[in-house]
């Protein structure tokens, strides 16, 4: 299959507005053999099983997708990736990058935005999902530029850089392991504390270890500056509209004179500030999809950094940093450049 030529920046459409018919899933069986044969795990929110695929511990049902991600996906040169680890703020950045790349569609102080009446993720299509169920045409059927979201660390789809933009964001670990632990408490309330700490410290948890995640998407930024852009949740809390225009910059769709002037870099800021999002009735009611049984509205607890401090005892800290420190030792990275 060629690959597509690049498009005028038009923006994407949101995915759920595209009204495509749902391709026919593929057979469950496929890579059953392979599946069967990892190393498996289970997780104490209880919702899936995990397997060891290439170094990473992938829920069962998205190892088909990361399979297939690395036969199948073929990117175009103006396709852009929302990258995450779990929990680390990829809501947010689904909606900052989804409103800059499309604001000449829909302008961000506009009463028709997208995101007034969908949950960010529905802009956005889960390449997991898509891969997983055999549903690619779906994803080929998107008019360029397209804009995709994946937790997957970077060598499932591997094909994506230096082919297309990826833009990963991350979060101080300890942040992360409570948002997550607030998120499956939803589904499962008597969940423990300690068994999310403890998993994340073992580094047996969906899509990780964190830490291996995260070196996977630096060590890309390292190498390919122009192709991967490497977010901090921390910073971006600090200064969302700066963060914004280096978005827009690394995109290629820096604002102009007039825009500045026009205030929209605060307009999309504002449209996709945490109480904002947090207050639409499209991000109160329904659940995540049929796999996540959780209500959206669990999307948007706190936002803020540093809640790791009314869960975590001291030594609970301390003995997660060090864990991690140990995992970043020489590799130039570090969770905390505030």
């Amino acid at each position: 299959m060629s690959t597509p030529p690049c498009s005028p920046k038009r923006g994407p459409i949101p995915f759920g507005d595209t009204n495509l018919v749902p391709s026919p899933e593929q057979r469950k069986e496929e890579h059953a053999d392979l599946i069967s044969a990892l190393p498996s795990a289970s997780v104490p929110e209880g919702l899936r099983k995990l397997r060891l695929y290439q170094g990473f511990w992938l829920p069962e049902l998205f190892v088909p997708a990361a399979i297939n991600l690395q036969q199948r996906f073929e990117p175009r040169c103006d396709d852009v990736i929302v990258a995450s680890f779990p929990k680390c703020g990829t809501t947010w950045l689904n909606a900052l990058t989804f409103a800059t790349m499309a604001r000449a569609a829909y302008p961000p102080a506009g009463d028709d935005h997208p995101l007034l009446r969908l949950n960010p993720h529905q802009c956005l299509p889960f390449l997991e999902s898509l891969f997983q169920g055999g549903r690619e045409a779906e994803l080929e059927a998107l008019p360029s530029p397209r804009l995709m979201n994946t937790h997957m660390p970077l060598p499932m789809v591997s094909g994506a850089v230096p082919g297309c933009r990826v833009v990963y964001i991350c979060r101080d670990p300890k942040d992360m392991v409570v948002s997550r632990w607030h998120f499956f408490r939803r589904h499962r309330p008597e969940l423990p504390f300690k068994s999310i700490f403890e998993s994340t410290c073992d580094g047996v948890t969906s899509y990780g270890p964190v830490w291996d995640h995260v070196l996977s998407y630096w060590r890309a930024t390292i190498a390919r500056p122009d192709k991967v852009l490497f977010l901090r949740y921390e910073e971006l809390l600090c200064d969302p509209a700066g963060h914004v225009r280096r978005l827009a910059g690394f995109l290629g769709m820096s604002f102009s004179a007039p825009e500045e002037e026009a205030g929209t870099v605060d307009s999309i800021v504002q449209l996709c500030s945490f109480g904002h999002l947090k207050g639409l009735e499209a991000n109160k009611i329904g659940h995540l999809n049929p796999l996540l049984p959780i209500p959206r509205d669990a999307l948007f607890r706190n936002g803020a950094s540093g809640d790791w401090v009314n869960h975590m005892t001291p030594e609970m800290a301390s003995r997660l940093d060090d864990i991690v420190a140990e995992k970043m030792r020489g590799t130039g990275f570090t969770f905390s450049e505030l």
